[in-house]
């Protein structure tokens, strides 16, 4: 096949020894076979800004710390510097994503290199070698459905314990291969400490998914492990290797009407009180 103008460079440099076949297309990026070093892989060659667009970009980037601080101004202004900025901090912080949740260990297809905004990365195969099948093409049985699901909430955990949330997870964004499901596209992925957006977003992923298997195991519907998952980061009790239940009754709490009302008031008085005494030293200057 013809080569890519984009992966032409790398071949020239020999990071890639040929372009074998197209893989995928999609809004933010085109994707190949290739091979690399002796080895099949996949390259994710980014699209240009202009040729596609993201959602709600500034949801998913609060928290993300840009360190270049002409960049950040520039970036905030909206200039054409600042775009170009923006687009590559974007892919950047797949690459990060990959690198850190492949070091904790979560099922993501580990990244080789990253040049010219093309991330090169392992390929994800099935039994037969052939490139793995994304989860919605697949009719699993309900205890297949069962057992995807329980591996899934194990890997959002394993993310959220390295700090991270997906922000757009089901199930066109899982492959399957011979040991079970790979989370791939990472681009938006969140700081879970630092974006005030992370819990809603760790509940979207998770109820995406949830909402999906119940569709073969219909016991799934009655589950939460969404707020389970939150309730336990939230009190520092979440680890790699926490079970999950699925059950999950959020607390209730009954605000205190009275007790607020008496904090104004004693506040108010508070206030009075430093009020005439204030007026009484300026009488004790004058008359002094």
């Amino acid at each position: 096949m013809k080569t890519p103008k984009r992966l032409q460079p790398l071949i020239e440099d020999g990071l890639v020894d040929e372009v074998v076949r197209p893989l995928k297309s999609g809004k933010e990026a085109a994707v190949y076979v290739v091979r690399a070093g002796g080895e099949v892989c996949c390259a994710k060659v980014y699209k240009a800004a202009q040729e596609r667009g993201f959602r709600q970009r500034a949801e998913y980037g609060e928290g993300r710390r840009v360190r270049n601080t002409r960049r950040a101004r520039a970036m905030a202004r909206g200039t054409r510097y600042g775009r170009e900025a923006e687009e590559a901090e974007w892919q950047s912080a797949e690459v990060g994503a990959l690198y850190r949740l492949a070091d904790a260990g979560v099922r993501v297809p580990r990244p080789h290199l990253f040049v010219d905004g093309v991330l090169l990365m392992e390929l994800v195969t099935d039994a037969d070698g052939a490139a793995a099948p994304r989860l919605d093409t697949i009719l699993p049985s309900a205890d297949q459905a069962l057992a995807w699901h329980r591996t899934l909430m194990h890997e959002v955990v394993r993310m959220l314990c390295a700090g991270l949330i997906h922000g757009d997870l089901s199930e066109y964004n899982v492959l399957v291969d011979a040991a079970g499901p790979v989370i791939i596209d990472l681009p938006q992925a969140v700081d879970a400490a630092g974006n005030n957006n992370a819990c809603r977003l760790l509940v979207r992923d998770v109820d995406h998914l949830t909402d999906y298997f119940a569709q073969f195991t219909p016991d799934l519907a009655d589950t939460d492990y969404a707020g389970e998952i939150w309730s336990l980061y939230e009190a520092g009790r979440l680890t790699p290797h926490t079970e999950l239940t699925g059950r999950f009754e959020a607390e209730v709490h009954t605000p205190d009407v009275a007790a607020v009302l008496r904090a104004i008031e004693a506040a108010r008085a508070e206030a009075l009180l430093g009020d005439r005494a204030f007026d009484e030293d300026d009488e004790d200057e004058e008359t002094g």
